[in-house]
C-alpha cells in the first residue's frame, strides 16, 4: 500500500515538474490548491494569505474525508470551514502520507 502511495507520489510530482520547471514541495502543492479553491488567481499574496490559501486547501482536501465542511464564504470570497471530527491520532509519517493521498485524490477527480 504504501509504495502504491509513494509512486503515484511521485508520478504527480513529475507532472508538476513537467508543467511549473522545478519540484515542488508539499506547502507549493497545498499553495497551488488553496489558489484552486479559492478561485482567485492574484498577481501578488500576502504572507497571511499564503497560509490561508494552504489552510483552505488541508481543509478542502479532508472534507471529502467528512472532517471538514465549507461554512460559509466571506464578503471577499474566502470560504471559511467548520470542523465535522477529530483527526486520527498519526505521527508526523502518517499525517503526511495521509495527506499526500488526500492531495492525490484531489488531483485524481479535478483531472488536474
Amino acid at each position: 500500500m504504501h509504495d502504491d502511495l509513494q509512486q503515484r507520489w511521485w508520478n504527480l510530482e513529475a507532472k508538476l515538474v513537467e508543467r511549473f520547471g522545478k519540484k515542488p514541495d508539499m506547502e507549493t502543492i497545498l499553495f497551488l490548491i488553496g489558489i484552486q479553491e479559492f478561485g482567485d488567481i492574484k498577481e501578488k499574496f500576502t504572507k497571511e494569505q499564503k497560509q490561508d490559501l494552504m489552510h483552505i486547501a488541508v481543509c478542502s482536501l479532508l472534507s471529502h474525508s467528512g472532517y471538514y465542511e465549507m461554512e460559509k464564504v466571506d464578503e471577499d470570497g474566502w470560504p471559511h470551514f467548520k470542523q465535522l471530527k477529530q483527526m486520527p491520532d498519526m505521527n508526523a509519517i502518517e499525517q503526511e502520507n495521509f495527506l499526500k493521498d488526500h492531495i492525490l485524490l484531489y488531483f485524481e477527480n479535478n483531472d488536474l
